[in-house]
């Protein structure tokens, strides 16, 4: 009886050329997809957490300045009739009387400014704890604010004709990251309302 015998071909070298190319094509655009996936995912956790710490400071000042009294925007002295403490046109710190402490004393007073003497870019509360003023960053070396400012209205005693609540408004700018590649700028607003009556 009369065999064939069937002649078994592979790949010829040109298809082997053209599979390891389009399969070399497909990786390195898989790559790719998948470094850039990293990288954002690296940055919103880098952003998440800085932004949680200026949060949790933000928060602290805003529940400090609504208990406290007495606000004077941009200087810790007793303020003077007509402005009294009020601020409109916006300023770099903010002093005010903690809550239950004695408003003529002025070493009791809490205020909030950026950098100076403090850190620089970092925003910064001056209080005095057991007698002594002491003065220290409350956000991150993460976080870098370029510009802080407090606008303060109502602060004219009923007693002498005011009528409008006293109020302040927080505006913050700056920049989330410690690297270049993962910095991300912000703006946040808060405002607090003083809680005692303004009567």
């Amino acid at each position: 009886m009369y065999r064939t015998h069937r002649k078994q071909r592979g790949f010829t070298l040109i298809e082997m050329l053209v599979s390891v190319a389009l399969f070399s094509i497909v990786m390195l655009i898989a790559g790719a997809t998948l470094l850039s996936l990293v990288y954002a995912n690296r940055k919103a956790q880098a952003l998440q957490s800085v932004m949680n710490n200026l949060d949790i400071s933000l928060d602290d000042m805003v529940r400090n300045v609504r208990m406290g009294s007495d606000y004077r925007c941009g200087s810790q002295s007793q303020p003077t009739p007509p402005a009294n403490g009020d601020c409109t046109t916006g300023g770099t710190s903010l002093y005010f009387t903690p809550f239950g402490s004695d408003p003529t004393n002025r070493t009791e007073d809490i205020g909030y400014f950026v950098g100076g003497s403090c850190a620089t870019g970092r925003i910064c509360v001056t209080e005095n704890i057991n007698g002594s003023v002491v003065t220290v960053p409350i956000t991150s070396p993460q976080v870098q604010i370029q510009s802080m400012k407090f606008y303060v209205v109502g602060t004219e005693p009923a007693s002498s004709g005011g009528t409008v609540q006293p109020k302040v408004l927080f505006t913050i700018t700056g920049e989330a990251g410690t690297q270049i590649n993962t910095q991300t700028t912000f703006q946040i607003q808060a405002t607090a309302v003083q809680r005692l009556l303004n009567l």
